[in-house]
């Protein structure tokens, strides 16, 4: 069994893309013991493509997201699967694709409700919901959807099972490896408006363009603890009593742990899941606002 995976990281992309696929193939591998996994990434500014390989992993490297070059690659591997998380190949080159490698399984990853021609297709999202996509996949389509589908790495599982004593002062801020909304200092401004002395644990990446920035403005502020490409993420958010995070791959993780949070949206592909919270009637904020994240920290007595 050999199977391909496309997928980016970037300071503009983000990284969650890769995150999740990385729990994917290890999934993937549990299914089929003797597969043979590949990363079909580009070099981009920013990316992650290291912790493919720190995960044992090999890299095919793609010039472009040109899909000529793309079937190139198909054409010299051969893979009995593509897997494909990445908003630049749609529908119409999915089809391309399927008709050029009649053979080769498509597995897609989508969390928009894009129309897609593939024979798996995965929304992982705690809001997903299969019906959904009645008339935008093909008929012998297998739609995996929701809460049950969660991509989740091993330490979460392991660290929810474990007890901490709750401070009632530490917060959680993670905006995305990338922070693509420069956002991580606006909150951590916000949070330092609150009587109470916390204790904010801010998890990043290289892949933050503004690294510099947030390393500067937490230097000397005992209660900020930065945490750059850590791998200790779950543990992290045991011991939180809120987490402040994007309506995106770190809710499904914060939800699965039990975590009280307060998303906020920074992307459009994160409105479905925006919806599904306003309608649980749980804090969400559609756009960064001090003054919103503020009053919500206040009304939800997180911290005291």
């Amino acid at each position: 069994m050999h199977i391909l995976i496309r997928a980016d990281s970037s300071s503009q992309i983000g990284t969650g893309h890769i995150m999740r696929d990385l729990v994917l193939a290890k999934r993937l591998q549990s299914q089929y013991p003797n597969a043979v996994i590949r990363f079909v990434v580009r070099p981009l500014d920013g990316n992650i493509n290291h912790k493919i390989i720190q995960e044992g992993y090999e890299i095919i490297s793609l010039a472009s997201s040109n899909m000529k070059e793309l079937q190139k690659v198909l054409k010299k591997y051969k893979p009995d699967m593509l897997l494909i998380d990445n908003y630049d190949i749609g529908y119409q080159e999915e089809k391309c694709l399927k008709r050029s490698h009649k053979s080769m399984k498509l597995f897609v990853v989508d969390d928009t409700y894009e129309k897609h021609y593939c024979d798996i297709l995965l929304n992982h999202n705690i809001s997903a919901e299969a019906k959904k996509y009645t008339k935008r996949v093909p008929k012998q389509c297998t739609i995996q959807c929701g809460a049950k589908y969660t991509l989740l790495r091993d330490e979460f599982y392991k660290e929810k099972k474990k007890y901490y004593k709750k401070s009632g002062k530490r917060v959680l801020v993670a905006m995305g490896g990338a922070d693509t909304a420069k956002l991580n200092i606006k909150i951590l401004k916000t949070l330092k408006q609150l009587p109470a002395k916390l204790h904010v644990d801010v998890v990043t990446t290289t892949a933050n363009k503004n690294l510099k920035k947030l390393q500067k403005y937490a230097k000397n502020k005992k209660w900020i603890h930065l945490h750059i490409e850590s791998n200790k993420i779950a543990k992290l958010m045991k011991k939180a009593d809120l987490a402040i995070i994007t309506p995106s791959v770190t809710l499904n993780e914060v939800h699965f742990m039990q975590v009280p949070y307060i998303a906020i949206q920074t992307a459009k592909n994160q409105k479905d899941v925006v919806r599904y919270l306003q309608k649980l009637h749980l804090r969400v904020l559609k756009k960064f606002s001090a003054e919103k994240l503020l009053k919500a920290l206040k009304e939800g007595n997180y911290v005291h």
